[in-house]
């Protein structure tokens, strides 16, 4: 967020669409940035009103890298959240968020159990942060119990737990807003990107490129005894019963679950849970989706069951009904699957630069979405906003698409206006449900090697081998946990 510090008003706004400018942003779109940046922040230090605190709670608190610190450091942000509780199944990690957030005046309570923090009259909202397979089932108990939602992406782990979490949110009326936060921050490039590609800048699309780099191998990973303070057991829930490994780094456990299919889906549904959002964005395809999938490219998975099992390289391509073709894909540098995009410019018509060194557009690797259309082409990352043409980016498009009702820059300030309003978030369970069943597909399509056809309306394979497809639609749940709904 924007800082004013002791800048004048008219220094401030200058100074500060200037390096939004210098980030990438055409002028006349950093104007329109910095206002919704200004208007947010005005929010977040609104006195509080009478009976206006909400009281929030945090799921899955650790360990470092934890994306839950972040999402705790932007709520506190807002002066009418009050943080109340917080959760894991590692007791270190409890004990560590309880003493950060009551260093920081909160009065919380630490639990192990979810369902203890969801039966807590005192907790209305909950950020979920949990590992992947966990998400469909923590978010759907607080949307039993009354609570709204933050829930980290990839929104859940199966086709069959995204209908789920749809009809659930649609009984209970809650809201949900699903961690995606390329739509609303990154200096609004996926944004802008988004709305010029829907007003036609580059004219009808012909293919997506979403590079989202390779997933790390380990091989075999050793056993070693639970580390004191985890509930294993509670930290595998509806997973089968495995033994506890960690090695030199490698674990199957905090944060390098992501590379096991087990708990997650790799890349695919790490990055490619971002990417693949601004995909279907771009292409106004949010609820929807590709009528079908299929891999060019993969190289096969490590399968003994000890280590990392997610494909290390891999292209996979999605056909929508407009003609477009999605490629979701692996690789970095100049050894990505990608391609080379030469000649791109900025607003400015200034080439990139990586490490003060000027680079011919960006070659086949660059994490982030090359957007081919049959006028021109455009590429957006976290750090870049390029184009064929610099009038691409630089002239103002005269009709505001309307991609949302409003132009949020934080994520969750998002979310907690919508708290307040009752409104739909910018990445509603719809949109976080749509995106994350696009990347199930292209999980599902490595995993068979088969070429399937999906249905969007029904959310099923359908043709020559549908049933191999459909079997891959939702996972069997460790007693006691199910799914419901």
């Amino acid at each position: 967020m924007l800082e004013r510090g002791n800048l004048s008003r008219r220094g401030f706004m200058r100074n500060s669409v200037a390096t939004l400018t210098a980030a990438g942003l055409p002028a006349w779109y950093a104007k329109d940035v910095f206002g919704a940046t200004v208007a947010q922040q005005a929010a977040a230090a609104r006195p509080v009103q009478a009976n206006g605190r909400l009281n929030v709670a945090v799921i899955g608190v650790g360990p470092n890298p934890r994306r839950s610190n972040a999402l705790y450091g932007e709520a506190k942000r807002f002066r009418h959240v009050q943080f109340t509780g917080v959760c894991d199944v590692d007791e270190r990690h409890v004990a560590f968020a309880v003493d950060q957030y009551k260093k920081d005046g909160y009065d919380v309570r630490g639990h192990k159990d979810f369902r203890e923090v969801f039966d807590r009259r005192d907790v209305d909202a909950v950020i979920v942060a949990v590992p992947d397979h966990w998400h469909a089932l923590v978010a759907l108990d607080a949307l039993r119990k009354g609570k709204d939602i933050y829930c980290e992406k990839p929104l859940t782990l199966t086709v069959q737990e995204a209908l789920a979490l749809k009809k659930a949110v649609k009984d209970t009326n809650k809201v949900l807003q699903t961690g995606s936060q390329q739509r609303t921050e990154m200096g609004g490039k996926f944004r802008l990107a988004a709305e010029l590609v829907r007003t036609g800048r580059i004219g009808s699309v012909r293919s997506i490129e979403c590079r989202i780099g390779n997933n790390p191998q380990s091989g075999a990973i050793k056993e070693a005894p639970v580390p004191k303070g985890l509930d294993w057991d509670m930290w595998l829930g509806p997973t089968a019963r495995v033994p506890y490994r960690q090695e030199a780094g490698k674990t199957n456990c905090h944060y390098e679950f992501r590379w096991w299919y087990d708990y997650s889906g790799g890349k695919m549904t790490d990055w490619g849970a971002h990417h693949l959002d601004i995909a279907q964005w771009c292409l106004g395809m949010d609820g929807s989706g590709p009528t079908g999938v299929e891999v060019v490219a993969a190289k096969a998975p490590y399968a003994a069951g000890d280590g990392y099992n997610c494909h290390e390289h891999f292209k996979v391509k999605y056909s929508y009904p407009n003609g477009v073709s999605v490629y979701a894909m692996s690789g970095s540098g100049a050894e990505g699957m990608g391609t080379p995009a030469p000649g791109l410019v900025d607003a400015m018509g200034n080439k990139p630069k990586r490490n003060n060194k000027e680079m011919d557009g960006v070659d086949g690797g660059e994490n982030g979405l090359l957007i081919v259309g049959e006028k021109g082409k455009i590429f957006v990352s976290r750090g870049l906003l390029l184009a064929s043409d610099k009038a691409i980016l630089s002239e103002p498009l005269l009709l505001d698409p309307m991609l949302y009702p409003s132009r949020p820059t934080n994520h969750m300030g998002n979310f907690l206006d919508c708290v307040q309003s009752r409104q739909t978030p910018i990445t509603g369970v719809d949109v976080g449900a749509g995106s994350v069943i696009v990347c199930h597909l292209g999980v599902i399509a490595l995993q068979t090697g088969k070429k399937l056809t999906w249905d969007a309306r029904t959310f099923k394979f359908t043709g020559a081998d549908a049933d191999v497809g459909n079997a891959r639609l939702s996972r069997p749940m460790r007693a006691p946990w199910r799914l419901e709904g």
